[in-house]
């Protein structure tokens, strides 16, 4: 699944090696640049990022090339490591986002440039909730938010922590709803901050590599009592929407109050008048709903890694960045502090101090599972 896909799971490079079919060689001043992502990111890379950076460059020119999904980008990683071995062009340069633990053994091969020691002088200006090693450049965010309705409900009583949501969702009746979790990520991450919240807010308690079933009945449990106490408050006395697109569509219809939504999902709907500009937008102060940034990667032995590197260096540019938030809905991969003051205002109810990102693999499927046998067991999975 391309969209929402912040947690990778981890391969062999040489276990099921699949290689590309042979490209021609690359052009000297042409980044092969690749995507797994939506259609809206590509577009925002074609529309504006491509023009503005090809004009700031000239004698650079930037190839955009669809790959499909995650499981494609990383066939072409695996065809860089081969490269790697014999010396030859990679026909890649820059990854528009991908996890540089894949392949298994990449960043020990040398695979991935060292973002941190590769001398970009924007660098320093991303955002430090957004790090996720040194081989990697965090440019875009996503993260799970509060929307409502301000003519039914004040921007000064808007929920600002998730005590204060289960009270208000409690006083306010068939006002609240969420996706089931396996249908979107809106839902499945108010579940997981529900999840946290009876955890204590730790958001060290889960890892990738600790689940147990004896763990995850006991932590998951006492998410489960508090997502159940919900149920018969939530609308229609407790249904829940099939995905992302079905609550705007609800919030968009005044059949509900609030609903959670994606960050990027919910600005562009606003911008592009699917949800009304009365609506409001709110983050968690206690501990956010989680979410999750998008990071390039850049080919150590690709052809054109110092115009990548140029390229790299522009993204997160103030032009760029702001560009992100207006454009593509998505949040700024540097600091806000680097956002204009107008762009800061505007957004200032959703700026994170935090974005908890829960671990998937197992977690991920017994979160699904657990939620529809404890909190949702009169609801079909498969309708």
């Amino acid at each position: 699944m391309k969209r929402r896909a912040f947690m990778l799971s981890v391969g062999g490079v040489a276990a099921g090696m699949v290689l590309l079919p042979r490209l021609a060689l690359a052009e000297a001043g042409k980044i092969d640049w690749y995507t797994g992502s939506d259609q809206n990111i590509l577009d925002f890379w074609t529309n504006i990022v491509k023009p503005k950076f090809e004009a700031a460059n000239p004698g650079i020119t930037l190839n955009l090339v669809d790959g499909g999904d995650n499981a494609g980008l990383q066939s072409i990683a695996e065809r860089a490591v081969a490269a790697m071995q014999t010396k030859t062009d990679p026909q890649a340069d820059y990854f528009e986002t991908f996890d540089p633990r894949l392949p298994a053994g990449g960043i020990e091969a040398g695979l991935w440039v060292n973002m941190k020691e590769a001398g970009l002088s924007n660098y320093s200006k991303v955002n430090p909730l957004a790090f996720d090693g040194d081989y990697s450049l965090p440019y875009r965010g996503s993260q799970v938010l509060l929307a409502y309705d301000t003519t039914k409900l004040a921007p000064a009583d808007a929920p600002k922590t998730f005590a204060d949501l289960v009270a208000w969702i409690k006083a306010n009746p068939g006002q609240f709803i969420y996706n089931r979790p396996d249908k979107g990520g809106s839902g499945g991450n108010f579940v997981r901050r529900a999840i946290y919240e009876a955890n204590g807010r730790d958001v060290n308690v889960f890892k990738i590599d600790n689940y147990t079933q004896a763990f995850g009945d006991e932590t998951l449990g006492k998410g489960w009592e508090v997502l159940k106490d919900l149920a018969g408050s939530l609308f229609d006395n407790g249904a829940y929407t099939s995905g992302n697109t079905q609550s705007i569509q609800l919030l968009s219809q005044g059949a509900v109050t609030m609903i959670p939504a994606w960050s990027d999902q919910a600005i562009q709907a606003i911008n592009t008048g699917v949800l009304p500009e009365t609506t409001g937008l709110v983050q968690l102060t206690d501990l956010g709903l989680p979410g999750g940034f998008s990071r390039s990667t850049l080919l150590s032995n690709g052809v054109n890694k110092d115009a990548s590197l140029k390229l790299a260096d522009f993204i997160l540019t103030e032009e760029i960045q702001s560009a992100v938030l207006t454009e593509l809905g998505g949040f700024p991969g540097v600091s806000w502090d680097y956002i204009s003051a107008d762009l800061r205002e505007k957004f200032k109810d959703v700026i994170p101090t935090t974005i908890p990102v829960f671990p998937g693999g197992d977690w991920e499927k017994a979160i699904n599972d657990g939620w529809y046998r404890n909190v949702a067991p009169n609801v079909d999975r498969n309708a």
